[in-house]
């Protein structure tokens, strides 16, 4: 049998997603015991015993300074910020995404405009978002809406462009404006594609987050990476990477579950 015919099932793929991931947590496991029992104050590659301990600290105790449950109070900060950026991301990539694939005139006047801003890196306008919108929340949350938002869009318009002509042709013969033609015809096929998009977005808007965070802020899962790292309490870093991480996991299969489940058609499920 040819390797390329070789199609794993369900648990299959669960093994085999789950072996590289063990085989670095015992290379991590071995690493750190060894540089453990040379020098027991090292800091490079702490113990997982050490890691626990640690994180278990900020996920329990409180801090005498706020009063908060530092990795709840990091998380709340740091999600709240994510959420209302993404979510602003969202809708304007939507309406802007559909403007651009449905009306040719708005896609000749502000199409050149967005690819402009699509290729300006987010974080070279950093300083100039925390100069114009202050140190505040607005600065954060601004950053990850700009900083995903172009992409988002150019996206949507391209799938939407791409859409079959007839549809369009068709809906305008039984007698569809352009509004209908946009919430009838295209913008049920365009939902998937949103979700999709999204998806593959949240990679980047976390990186923005972080880097906000970490210039100018006074909590959040960023800002704690970057407060510690003087200290260099890898400790603490490698479990608040590690629960970045799962949280970015755990959203990204919120969201191919949505899009599954409210729209089987686009993955090959019955209509």
């Amino acid at each position: 049998m040819r390797l390329i015919n070789i199609k794993p099932g369900r648990g299959g793929r669960l093994i085999a997603g789950l072996v590289p991931i063990l085989i670095l947590v015992v290379i991590y496991m071995i690493a750190s015991e060894a540089r453990h029992a040379l020098n027991p104050s090292d800091k490079v590659l702490p113990t997982f015993g050490a890691m626990g301990n640690a994180i278990l600290r900020f996920a329990t105790q409180r801090d005498p300074m706020t009063g908060n449950i530092t990795l709840v109070a990091d998380t709340m900060a740091s999600l709240y910020r994510l959420g209302i950026g993404l979510a602003i991301a969202t809708v304007g990539s939507l309406v802007l995404g559909l403007l651009l694939g449905v009306i040719p005139l708005v896609r000749a006047t502000l199409g050149p405009i967005v690819t402009v801003i699509a290729v300006i890196p987010p974080i070279a306008v950093l300083p100039i978002l925390f100069i114009v919108m202050g140190l505040g929340e607005a600065s954060k949350i601004a950053l990850i809406a700009i900083g995903i938002a172009p992409y988002m869009t150019r996206d949507l318009a391209a799938y939407v462009a791409g859409l079959p002509n007839e549809q369009f042709l068709k809906a305008q013969t039984l007698g569809a404006n352009s509004w209908l033609v946009a919430t009838r015809v295209a913008l049920p096929q365009l939902m998937p594609k949103l979700i999709e998009s999204l998806r593959f977005s949240m990679g980047p808007a976390w990186v923005f987050l972080i880097a906000a965070e970490a210039v100018a802020s006074d909590i959040g899962l960023g800002y704690r990476i970057f407060l510690v790292r003087r200290y260099l309490a890898m400790d603490i870093i490698l479990p608040y990477v590690a629960w970045i991480s799962l949280l970015a996991i755990t959203a990204d299969f919120l969201l191919h579950t949505l899009s599954r489940k409210g729209f089987p058609w686009a993955h090959g499920g019955a209509r």
